[in-house]
């Protein structure tokens, strides 16, 4: 019974004291709003009578910038500056504050042009203050004047060490600035303070990157491919660095995973386009490569070598045996020369006795070949360059058919030959064989080979 009474009495208790701080509150509030309202009032009455009175006007200002009335602030605090510029002082004035203020109101307005001008000429007054120089930091930081910004935002860092905004903005500049590895230093303190800021672990990662520190840099940006804003870059640039170490694997996963996203800039939507389909040349799988090079050119007509890509690659596609004959591997272009070697001559025993390859330039295939009119060694040169083959190459192989003493030699190449390089072997006995022979040999060549196979 006791206890009872007590916890009632306490209850009343709290329940009176609370009642009296909140009424002393709203009497508070309420008196604030009288007072601010009585000295708007008096300076109407003020402006009315001296629409220039300086201390009138000062008071306006205050009164509305108080209020986060930054439209009707900025007015006052123009006035005033109007004033300061002709009679450098007014006595109960502060031009800083002034200037600060005018800034401030200006940069919440948008007007970042006069709010940049404001902070110049606060600063003239101090030079050591922390807003004036990181306001003036944060604009020169977007007008890209970077050495300026890292310069004031530096000094702001002196009056406040562990700002998260300033250090953001300092380590951005220097980024930007090439100086990776300071810039981490302070980008990795901001995101300490801010751990959801994005942006910036997408720019420290860019600063391992840029640092040679590839693991770390790949860390990042592996966590932020699935972000919706930082995603599409994150993967491009992921993309990229497994490009470079020649994981294509990886990297075609990234650019899949990029272009998964919604809203990508033009630019970057078409980077990654671009590199998948050229890493999915790079894997032979052109099949997969022609959609997104057709998509590019609907959409970038003439965007970097898309339309050469596509005039190469979908005529690739279309002829299995040229497209080993170019991208193949080593031993599968290899077994293909076989092939031509065997069905070159019709009706002829075959017999391949010697292959060597140079490098991925060309393979050279000697064989004896035996017909109902006519027997000799065969030497077949095999060139897998596209462009232009010189007398110098043509020369090589004649050398190597004197070496092995064939009676003949047959150079093949899936790009042209110079006018020197023809007129070299107009008294040899070279057959030189261009693109458009060799296509119509590759597209003949599974009927010859499987014909010979039934035999």
């Amino acid at each position: 019974m006791l206890i009872g009474i007590i916890a009632i009495v306490l209850v009343v208790t709290v329940f009176i004291l609370l009642k009296g701080v909140l009424g002393k509150a709203s009497l508070g509030g309420a008196k604030q709003s009288k007072d601010k309202d009585a000295i708007i009032k008096e300076a109407n009455k003020r402006l009315n009578s001296n629409p220039n009175d300086p201390e009138a006007l000062y008071m306006m200002a205050t009164a509305h910038f108080d209020e986060n009335a930054w439209d009707k602030a900025i007015k006052y605090y123009e006035t005033l500056s109007e004033q300061i510029a002709l009679n450098h002082q007014i006595p109960g004035i502060d031009n800083f504050e002034v200037y600060l203020r005018m800034g401030i109101s200006a940069r919440k307005l948008g007007l970042l042009d006069q709010a940049f001008k404001s902070f110049g000429l606060a600063r003239t007054f101090r030079q050591d203050n922390f807003e004036v120089n990181y306001e003036l930091g944060a604009l020169e930081f977007d007008r890209k004047n970077y050495e300026k910004a890292a310069q004031l935002l530096m000094a702001a860092r002196a009056q406040d060490p562990e700002n998260p905004a300033v250090l953001r903005y300092l380590g951005h500049a220097l980024f930007r600035l090439k100086k990776p590895k300071e810039a981490m230093n302070f980008i990795r303190k901001a995101i300490d303070l801010a751990p959801e800021d994005k942006e910036s672990l997408y720019t420290l990662a860019e600063c391992y990157h840029e640092a040679n520190q590839t693991e770390q840099a790949l860390r990042i940006f592996n966590h932020l491919r699935a972000d919706p804003v930082m995603g599409p870059n994150s993967c491009l640039i992921a993309g990229q660095i497994h490009l470079d170490t020649r994981q294509y694997e990886a990297a075609i996963q990234d650019f899949e995973i990029g272009l998964k996203h919604v809203n990508i800039k033009v630019d970057i939507l078409a980077d990654l386009r671009y590199k998948l389909a050229t890493t999915y040349i790079k894997q032979n799988e052109i099949g997969k490569a022609i959609p997104y090079l057709k998509q590019l050119q609907a959409d970038n007509p003439g965007f970097r070598d898309v339309p050469i890509l596509l005039g190469k690659y979908i005529e690739l596609n279309a002829n299995r045996n040229l497209q080993t004959f170019l991208m193949g591997s080593s031993a599968d272009f290899v077994a293909l020369c076989r092939r031509i070697v065997m069905t070159y001559f019709g009706k002829a025993k075959v017999k391949i006795t010697n292959i060597a390859v140079n490098k991925a330039e060309w393979a050279d295939i000697t064989a004896e070949i035996d017909t109902f009119k006519w027997s000799d060694l065969i030497m077949f040169r095999f060139i897998r360059t596209q462009g232009s083959i010189g007398e110098l190459i043509v020369r090589d192989f004649h050398s190597h058919l004197k070496e092995v003493k064939a009676g003949k030699g047959v150079c093949i190449t899936v790009g042209q030959y110079t006018d020197e390089a023809k007129r070299y072997t107009e008294a040899r006995l070279i057959d030189l064989i261009e693109k458009e022979r060799l296509q119509a040999i590759l597209n003949n060549l599974d009927a010859k080979t499987a014909a010979i196979a039934k035999k």
